[in-house]
């Protein structure tokens, strides 16, 4: 009952007792938007028509209309459907024309690329109109059988970590870092194989985006002096805005963590001079296709393996920003920094006693840069601020 409550828009008084609900709560539209795709179904409307795009991946032997339909979900922009267990439909709710990443880069990595550590790609629903490109609504994939999120995991994973290290406190007091056999102790060996395996297939999903050089959209290109010198002005002009917006936001942060945040903004001058050191040497890499918001959260761990979803990108830039070659090392350094968010957020779980968080505070940061080690073998959240401060003042001091 309470999901249906959320359906409704608006009441309208009158004999008919009318109701403006949201579609995606209807069986009915959810169907009519599977049908869409396994039909390829035109429906042409007032100004242009609706037009379903059924990929390679989608069997149609003895395809039949789905059995039942459910809608899993509602987020800032798209809301979730999943028909019979089977097909895992995501109906987009920021449009933009043009090709949508996400739709493009998973039916690349399905039909083209034959990358099998994405759920593969089954079809689109697209509106089109003359004269403009054509607006993705939705897209069709297999549904994947899931333990859960790699964030739900790590986090899990984190919290083993930080019971041994309480159990060894006494052993422990006064340790800068466990090294050795101790560590591996502490940090336990199913995990470490995990992020080196997550590190395994970024790497395999770069080589697959970077693999078909007959297609412009995906063709890699040379990282050259004007790609580098792109690449320094955007952090410059990004680290400008963030301190200002830190330096606006100091006064709110909780006490403990002013004087860090004062830190980082005294070094900011420290912080552009190794920005600079990009323009140093002359790159031979290459920029490719990328995620573009790959972090824990965008994986799924099926128990053997891991999935990789939602190449969006990230959501606030422009769809144009969203679709450009990019180093592979944006994702890379995504996930390292979701090392360290979950790191901290584990720290700061309720269950956590505030008297032993400041004792594990070093050994978050332990745990951060072990896993980040394994795996490179190979604005959203204000009030985790202190982790990106923290981040930053590592860096510093590593340079």
């Amino acid at each position: 009952m309470a999901q249906t409550q959320n359906a409704v828009i608006a009441r309208f008084s009158g004999p008919d007792d009318a109701v403006l609900h949201d579609a995606t709560f209807d069986d009915g539209f959810r169907k009519s938007l599977f049908t869409a795709i396994s039909k390829t179904n035109r429906s042409a409307g007032r100004s242009g028509e609706l037009v379903g795009v059924r990929g390679t991946a989608f069997s149609t032997d003895g395809a039949t209309e789905p059995e039942r339909s459910q809608l899993l979900g509602a987020e800032q922009s798209n809301s979730s459907m999943l028909f019979d267990g089977k097909y895992f439909l995501k109906l987009y709710r920021k449009l933009e024309d043009g090709p949508n990443p996400d739709v493009e880069i998973t039916r690349f990595l399905t039909e083209r690329a034959n990358f099998p550590n994405v759920p593969a790609f089954l079809g689109a629903v697209e509106y089109k109109r003359p004269r403009s490109e054509a607006t993705v609504l939705c897209l069709l994939q297999n549904a994947v059988t899931a333990e859960g999120d790699a964030w739900t995991v790590t986090l899990d994973s984190i919290s083993r970590f930080y019971e041994r290290v309480l159990e060894r406190k006494a052993d422990l007091q006064g340790e800068g870092a466990a090294a050795g056999p101790l560590l591996t102790e502490l940090i336990g060996g199913v995990y470490p194989e995990r992020a080196k395996l997550l590190g395994q297939r970024a790497g395999e999903m770069h080589r697959a985006l970077a693999s078909i050089e007959d297609d412009k959209l995906f063709a890699p290109e040379p990282f050259n002096a004007m790609a580098q010198r792109s690449v320094f002005q955007n952090m410059r002009a990004l680290t400008r805005r963030v301190l200002v917006l830190l330096q606006k936001k100091v006064s709110s942060l909780p006490e403990k963590f002013r004087g860090e945040a004062a830190e980082v903004l005294a070094a900011e001058k420290t912080i552009l001079e190794q920005e600079r050191r990009v323009l140093d040497r002359r790159s031979v890499a290459t920029k490719i296709r990328i995620h573009g918001d790959y972090h824990l959260g965008q994986v799924l761990y099926t128990g053997k393996d891991f999935i990789i979803l939602d190449f969006e990108g990230e959501p606030a830039r422009a769809l144009s920003e969203r679709k450009l070659k990019r180093s592979a090392l944006r994702d890379v350094a995504g996930m390292v920094r979701s090392f360290q968010y979950a790191a901290y957020s584990a720290l700061w779980q309720p269950a956590m006693r505030s008297e032993d968080i400041p004792f594990l505070e070093a050994w978050a940061d332990v745990w951060y840069r072990e896993m980040s080690s394994v795996f490179l073998q190979l604005n959203n959240r204000p009030d985790w601020v202190i982790i990106p401060i923290r981040g930053i003042k590592h860096i510093l001091q590593q340079s």
